[in-house]
């Protein structure tokens, strides 16, 4: 029997695609099958591998890394800490966009949708990629994190002068996934209003990543959001 190619952009299927063709994907899968039947899972399929395909393997610049998709309605499609257009700000999200205009004088945008970035080469990566309605963290454990650990490591290894920024301790735990030999890592805590005064605020994340890509003869992300 032919097996279906999953809908993923070539470049990222072709990096990823021992972990689709793995036994833990197969159980994933099957996970995901049921979790649908018995609830409402975000985001909607034809969004699962969203940042994959707005942004390239050979296009990434930089990844922002999140945990998993917002679990509220019509919030999540697929890219980490973005939100649709006409979709409240999520606070998280908030705080990101005052901590661009703090560090770059950049307006705050109506909207909170990020694909701009993601065809900046910002790859808007979250280690799990579904989620159960309402439930926060619920399909943690069940596989994507691996298939997220492939994708992050497969960008170390393979490419050269990325930068990696990891907001929380859970993105943080990832920095042993990457060669700091040949990527810039960015930490700091996460822009949730439970810690972001704490060090999130005044990170100056946007233009730091900027200022490396510049150093290293890469065009810098343009963060201005229409």
């Amino acid at each position: 029997m032919e097996i279906k190619k999953p809908a993923i952009e070539a470049s990222w299927y072709r990096v990823l695609q021992p972990e689709f063709e793995s036994a833990y994907f197969a159980d994933l899968k099957s996970f995901l099958v049921e979790e649908k039947r018995k609830y409402v899972v975000y985001p909607p399929g034809s969004l699962i591998f969203n940042a994959f395909n707005l942004t390239p393997f050979d296009k990434v610049k930089v990844v922002i890394l999140g945990q998993d998709p917002y679990h509220g309605p019509c919030q999540a499609h697929g890219l980490s800490f973005s939100v649709p257009d006409g979709v409240d700000f999520p606070p998280s999200l908030r705080n990101i966009m005052k901590e661009l205009h703090d560090d770059l004088g950049i307006p705050v945008s109506h909207s909170g949708n990020l694909e701009q970035w993601a065809h900046e080469g910002v790859l808007l990566l979250n280690a799990s990629l579904t989620v159960r309605a309402g439930q926060a963290a619920s399909h943690a454990g069940h596989g994507w994190e691996r298939f997220t650990d492939a994708a992050i490591r497969a960008l170390s290894v393979e490419r050269e002068h990325l930068v990696f920024i990891l907001w929380g301790n859970y993105a943080i735990a990832k920095s042993a996934l990457i060669d700091t030999s040949k990527h810039l890592i960015l930490k700091s805590v996460h822009p949730s209003p439970l810690s972001a005064s704490r060090g999130f605020f005044g990170c100056h994340h946007f233009s730091k990543t900027n200022e490396y890509l510049c150093r290293h003869g890469i065009q810098p992300i343009d963060w201005k959001l229409s």
